[in-house]
């Protein structure tokens, strides 16, 4: 990690989270099947994956696809993918639980990550479908968990970059907010100066499986984004104020 920023590549394979180790990520998120948006890793993925990468390895914890309102069996799920998680190794888990109306369920999210400790926890993009987005970022600082991964309520990143630099201004020195969604080396600078974030988290899916056998041009890929955030960086150039006139449109409030 450096001074300035941190980049997580989210994987689902073994070879791309050495491709990510090798582009220069910071830090890995192993899942499974993220064409459906990620969910648990088996057990021997994350064996294996915590064996030959050196970089810190956060484990996404999400029993079924679709909503992020579990049952008691799911929940149970839940813990035991815990302790399977930090038996393996790894360096922290990435989960959300939402409760039937849409807010964060905090009793249940608190549980977890007092299983967790001491690995820190991500609150992933249920985040984003919670019905107030203000309301839930005291709510998940109440939990404990130490990030939140969000697109700011929108589809991706760039689209939600004013309601993530209203969250950053937010949750400055209680939590981290981790932007996510749609980040590439080609709008990494706008996001990270129009933002203010400091932690970035990108899946970078145009990349095919298929068609990138060895991981060159996804470590490629990496290389370029990271780059992309030295470069913004290290210029120091100041924030800029994505709402002129103190306009705070599309806040996702209910």
């Amino acid at each position: 990690m450096t001074d300035s920023y941190n980049l997580e590549i989210t994987v689902d394979t073994l070879d791309r989270a050495l491709a990510a180790e090798r582009g220069g990520a910071d830090r890995i998120e192993l899942c499974s099947d993220l064409s459906n948006g990620g969910l648990t890793p088996g057990i021997e993925l994350m064996r294996l994956t915590r064996e030959q990468v050196r970089l810190p390895i956060f484990a996404m914890i999400r029993p079924r696809t679709g909503d992020f309102v579990y049952s008691g069996a799911e929940f149970a799920q839940m813990q035991r993918d815990i302790a399977a998680a930090s038996e393996v190794g790894v360096d922290g888990v990435v989960l959300g639980i939402l409760t039937g109306d849409g807010r964060v369920d905090v009793e249940r999210t608190r549980e977890l990550v007092e299983q967790a400790r001491p690995l820190p926890v991500t609150f992933h993009r249920a985040f984003d479908t919670s019905t107030d987005l203000r309301k839930s970022l005291e709510d998940v600082i109440r939990t404990g968990a130490v990030r939140i991964l969000t697109s700011g309520g929108a589809a991706n990143a760039l689209e939600g970059r004013r309601q993530l630099a209203e969250l950053v201004r937010r949750a400055r020195g209680r939590i981290t907010i981790v932007s996510g969604s749609g980040i590439t080396a080609a709008n990494a600078d706008l996001i990270a100066k129009q933002t203010g974030a400091r932690e970035f988290h990108a899946g970078l899916s145009s990349i095919v499986i298929g068609a990138d056998r060895n991981g060159s041009r996804f470590e490629a890929e990496v290389r370029q984004l990271r780059e992309r955030l030295r470069i913004s960086y290290s210029t120091r150039v100041g924030v800029a104020d994505p709402n002129p006139g103190n306009e705070r449109k599309n806040f996702n409030q209910t």
